[in-house]
């Protein structure tokens, strides 16, 4: 492992300090408000982040969080292409930068990266927090607008996390269209809620149609099996919450499921998962239920009982959104 690989322990202890000297009202206030619009529908032809203030409620309500998803998604990539790591990164309304740990987290090792946001307070903060980690010190933070025009440099990986529900339809397709043309690989997360998916399955078909393979989640790149309207595709990654994090949002928990949907592509040779967990697996006694889509572009489920030996106690351990089954089967 690269000694300059930056670990989810230092994204934390990067944030414990930032609500230092901003009363705990506002911060409340600033996060009431952003959860109201990052859970609308309604797309904005303004910045959400508006200025320091908004951006450090931001960071401790939804850093932690955003960080833990992309990385999940980025790990399920990351198997589907073993021994390829990305030489340059562009992440696409970045904000404050969580893809960019996410991805230093998963690969380790310096990368020329810049990240795009058209909230000029973010891109400072995220400037700010990555200031004091090597992996990080020359990430270019440059402010744009992430709608019609935006241009994205020729890169090995390009994120867009949690920005498609801010777009247009139109909006959305072209940045979609415009990450394709630049990238080798492209990774998009949203919301693990129905409309969340549904962007993103929207953003899966824009991509297989520019010529791309899905490495994850999908165990293929033919058309979802979900109909449209009846389910929805999206995983779960459980974050830690710090005394900060859960004084501000208001929890108690140590921890948290961060509920979200992906689709991570490439031009790249790919293995996908033979078959990927798509509901938390169900414990019985001397069974486990799991549910699956596999390549045959089915969704099913099979039951692992105690008479299949090693499968059995390798479906114990299946966590939700694991290949199935596991490496080396």
């Amino acid at each position: 492992m690269n000694d300059l690989i930056v670990p989810a322990d230092a994204l934390r202890d990067s944030l414990a300090g930032l609500v230092d000297g901003l009363p705990s009202r506002q911060a409340a206030q600033a996060v009431e408000r952003l959860i109201a619009t990052y859970r609308g529908a309604t797309p904005t032809d303004a910045p959400i982040l508006r200025d320091r203030a908004d951006v450090v409620a931001y960071a401790a309500y939804r850093m932690p969080a955003t960080f833990a998803a992309v990385r999940s998604a980025l790990g399920a990539f990351a198997a589907a292409v073993p021994g390829w790591a990305p030489g340059s990164h562009v992440d696409v309304g970045g904000g404050t930068g969580a893809a960019t740990w996410a991805v230093s987290d998963t690969w380790g090792g310096e990368r020329p990266v810049t990240v795009l946001d058209w909230a000029e307070p973010a891109l400072a903060l995220g400037r700010e927090i990555a200031a004091a980690h090597p992996a990080l010190g020359d990430v270019r933070w440059q402010r744009a607008r992430i709608g019609p025009g935006l241009t994205v440099e020729d890169a090995d990986l390009v994120t867009v996390s949690y920005v498609l529900n801010e777009l247009t339809p139109a909006d959305r397709a072209a940045l979609v269209d415009t990450a394709a043309g630049a990238a080798r690989a492209v990774v998009i997360v949203e919301a693990g809620t129905p409309d969340g998916h549904a962007r993103v399955a929207e953003a899966r078909d824009r991509l297989t149609a520019a010529g791309f393979r899905v490495a994850a989640p999908c165990p293929h790149s033919a058309a979802c099996p979900i109909a449209p309207g009846t389910d929805w595709c999206h995983f779960a990654a459980r974050v830690s919450r710090s005394s900060l994090h859960r004084r501000v949002k208001g929890g108690s928990l140590a921890y948290e499921d961060e509920k979200f949907s992906y689709v991570a592509a490439t031009r790249l040779p790919a293995a996908p998962a033979p078959a990927r967990v798509v509901r938390r697996p169900q414990l019985r006694k001397g069974q486990v239920l799991l549910d699956l889509c596999d390549r045959d572009e089915r969704l099913h489920r099979t039951t692992v009982t105690k008479r299949h030996g090693d499968r059995y106690k390798a479906a114990r351990d299946t966590e939700w959104g694991d290949a199935w089954p596991p490496a080396g089967e």
